[in-house]
């Protein structure tokens, strides 16, 4: 609902909310993790929301408000922080895909790791997806379509920063709850 109100404010709340490289380095600092939330107009907005709902579904409703909503966070401000430091050539960045590339692998890793094969899969199409973004410049039907400019590196940092959160979430998980066990524990 916040990023569909924050639709409808339009270019005004946009300009006021989204990355800009030289608005942060200035001091305004909420634009890291508020860019994620404003988009280029109503079908990029919409696009993100369905991708984040994928998410949820392919979730199996394993997962509490408070995961999505902390998830979301700390993806969202490591993508902004990575946009600053690592990528200063990009002057300004929208959009909730960068946070939503990390949720699908914060959420099919795991699946992945307990050898569910179709999770796998899925996991393996969302990295190619984004290496082909790195490697080809976004089609001009695309370009069209969510009007503007797809910022592959969001993309990137996105499932970096959701591998971080899901490497940390297995190290700080009983192995028994994650369905992982050792080799020969069903001997003794």
């Amino acid at each position: 609902m916040l990023m569909l109100a924050l639709q409808a404010g339009g270019v005004p709340v946009r300009a006021a909310l989204r990355y800009e490289y030289a608005a942060v380095m200035g001091g305004q600092l909420w634009r890291l993790l508020s860019a994620h939330f404003v988009h280029l107009g109503w079908i990029h907005c919409l696009l993100n929301l369905a991708a984040f709902g994928l998410c949820v579904l392919l979730s199996r409703g394993s997962l509490s408000g408070r995961f999505w909503w902390g998830a979301s966070l700390a993806i969202g401000l490591g993508v902004g922080i990575l946009l600053l430091l690592v990528s200063p050539d990009v002057p300004n960045y929208v959009g909730l895909s960068g946070v939503v590339y990390g949720l699908f692998v914060c959420v099919l890793g795991p699946q992945a790791w307990r050898g569910e094969r179709a999770s796998l899969v899925l996991l393996l199409l969302v990295l190619l997806r984004i290496a082909w973004q790195l490697l080809v410049e976004s089609p001009d039907a695309q370009l069209e379509l969510i009007g503007g400019s797809v910022v592959a590196q969001a993309h990137l940092y996105g499932a970096g920063c959701g591998l971080a959160l899901a490497v940390g979430q297995a190290l700080l998980t009983p192995r028994h709850r994650l369905g992982i066990s050792r080799p020969f524990d069903s001997l003794g």
